[in-house]
């Protein structure tokens, strides 16, 4: 049996993805060894947008919402990684946060990602300590969160931040929102 026939046979004819029924293709999970079980059932739309990251349209990926729980390794590996190149729009980082991969299967999808820079510039608080993922910090001033309608107060607690692109941001969670933080109002808890 041919990759393909399995893998339409393992999805029910639909992408493994988003579900779609139309112009499906074999995709390998790099890296990959060739076989069915590297590879995944994805429709025209999610085999486009996954090739080309510079077009891809968030809310055609709220379907990983689903995905993500498949108990495919390759299906779980995809989502991850679509979830992590999603993260800047706020809503896939809660789906990270909940999404379970066995270590094998993570070090597979980590393994397939674009790798961070080293020549980058470190993220550094307020003090010049050296913010790293996952850090706790604390508010130095209040801060007014536009469109949120609230002010994060001075000493409020933010656990487990997470770094983005610009060194002078992180990501986090205050009253229940996920913000974006200036790093210079901000002390390392």
């Amino acid at each position: 049996m041919s990759i393909e026939q399995t893998l339409i046979e393992r999805s029910g004819n639909k992408c493994e993805l988003c579900g779609a029924e139309d112009g499906l293709t074999v995709l390998e999970v790099t890296p990959s060894d060739g076989s069915a079980d590297q590879a995944i059932l994805v429709c025209g739309t999610c085999h486009t947008q996954i090739e080309n990251p510079e077009s891809m349209d968030a809310n055609h990926f709220r379907c990983l919402n689903d995905s993500m729980w498949s108990p495919v390794p390759a299906v779980q590996v995809m989502s991850y990684r679509l979830l992590n190149a999603l993260r800047a729009e706020g809503w896939p980082q809660d789906l990270i946060d909940m999404m379970y991969l066995d270590d094998e299967t993570k070090a597979w999808a980590e393994a397939g990602m674009p790798s961070d820079d080293d020549d980058s510039e470190p993220t550094k608080d307020s003090n010049g300590t050296l913010l790293q993922e996952g850090d706790d910090v604390t508010l130095i001033k209040d801060l007014v969160v536009k469109g949120a309608n609230f002010t994060a107060k001075r000493g409020t607690l933010v656990r487990n931040i997470h770094l983005t692109d610009n060194p002078l941001h992180i990501e986090g969670k205050v009253n229940g929102t996920q913000i974006v933080l200036v790093a210079a109002f901000l002390k390392k808890a």
